[in-house]
Order: C-alpha cells, then sequence, then structure tokens
C-alpha cells in the first residue's frame, strides 16, 4: 500500500518516529504506565470500544502503534481478543517484556500485513499524531481494508490547528519527528472520505472534553 508519498520524504518521516521511539522505549513506558489508572474518561472509552466489539460478535482486533502495550493489555483484560502492531522494534520488546501473555509484533501503519477483512476492530490511540497529511489517506485506506464490514476504528489525536512542523517539537524526544495536531472536522472528514461511517454515544462526547480528539467510527 502506498503511504502517500513517495522516496525519501516517505521513508524520513517513518525512520524519525522509529528512532526517536527506539531511543525513549523505556522512559515512554514508564510515563504512560499508569495513564488509565489516572485518565478515567480514557478507559471510558475503551470500555465503551471494548462493548461494541463484543456486542458485534467479537473478533480479532489491531493495537496499531500499540506503544508498550498500554491499551492492549487493557482491551485483552475486557474480553477483547486483542494484539499490538509498532513501527519500533524497541517498544515491541519493552511490550513484550511487560505483557508476557500477548502478542505483538513489529509493523508499520503504512503497510499492515494484515488479511483484509478480518478484523473486528482496530485502535489508533495517539498513533496517527506523526503521520503527514498527504499519507493520512492512505493510512486510513488501510485500516478499512484490514477491516471486516461493520467494523470499528476508534482514533485518538491531539487536537488543534495545524502549524509548520518545526513548531510542534516537543523537546528532547522529537529531534526529527513532529507531533501533529488536527482538528476534529478535519480528521471526520478524512475517515468520512475514507469509507467510515461515524458512531455517537455520550461516553465518546465526554471524553473529548478531557482526551482531545476521540472519533470512533465503522467500515
Amino acid at each position: 500500500m502506498s503511504t502517500g508519498q513517495e522516496g525519501p520524504a516517505a521513508e524520513k518521516w517513518l525512520a524519525d518516529t522509529r528512532a526517536s521511539y527506539d531511543a525513549d522505549a523505556a522512559e515512554y513506558a514508564d510515563e504512560t504506565r499508569n495513564l488509565l489508572a489516572e485518565l478515567p474518561a480514557e478507559r471510558d472509552v475503551m470500555d465503551h470500544f471494548a462493548e461494541q466489539v463484543r456486542a458485534h460478535g467479537g473478533g480479532p482486533v489491531a493495537d496499531v502503534g500499540c506503544g508498550p502495550g498500554r491499551i492492549t493489555a487493557y482491551l485483552k483484560s475486557l474480553g477483547v481478543d486483542a494484539f499490538g502492531i509498532d513501527l519500533s522494534p524497541r517498544m515491541v520488546e519493552v511490550a513484550r517484556r511487560e505483557h508476557p501473555g500477548l502478542h505483538f509484533e513489529v509493523g508499520s501503519m503504512t503497510q499492515l500485513q494484515l488479511a483484509d477483512g478480518g478484523l473486528a476492530g482496530l485502535v489508533a490511540w495517539y498513533s496517527i499524531i506523526h503521520v503527514p497529511d498527504d499519507a493520512i489517506g492512505a493510512v486510513l485506506a488501510g485500516f478499512r481494508r484490514a477491516l471486516r464490514p461493520g467494523g470499528l476504528l476508534l482514533v485518538g489525536f491531539h487536537v488543534g490547528d495545524a502549524a509548520p512542523p518545526e513548531a510542534q517539537e516537543s523537546g528532547d524526544r522529537w529531534p526529527e519527528s513532529y507531533v501533529r495536531r488536527r482538528r476534529p472536522d478535519q480528521v471526520a472528514a478524512w475517515l468520512d472520505e475514507a469509507g467510515f461511517t461515524a458512531e455517537t454515544h455520550p461516553t465518546l462526547t465526554s471524553a473529548a472534553r478531557t482526551l482531545g480528539g476521540v472519533l470512533l467510527v465503522r467500515r
């Protein structure tokens, strides 16, 4: 699948993101380990997502950009057949060490090695934040391809107006890769263009006030 970019430009943002997380995997895991306990709104979103997956027959769920595996593990605890994929080999090592009973693999959201229509759900929880605008369409198309008809996609992202990448560096962690902030209506439009149908629920509306961008859509 194309990333929406060609040549060095496509390779650079992926390489920068991979290198940043490889260098910081253990520290990142320590910083985020207790977020689910500290953020009730995040738990509420995951509870709702898991409930919807189970209500529609269950099945495998991919946590794409899983990092140290905290969301993967929480979904598994809710009875969801969740597994994790991350671009960073070091992050996958951390996830496997912290959650030895779960499956994690190295992979890119730009080239998902998943069967067409095989997933009941897919979570991209703050993992599209490094994807350039001109690559988003292809990434979402790949998500849709991997989901079965009626499958759910949950997306979390930082909210804000677009700004030049150099204005969005986050300290030493991101020397070359950038955190992109987006407006919910823009992300919703991209999802609509990719062929997804929006799901609404009070849990999602409430959580967005605390967490930022939270969108649940169905293939």
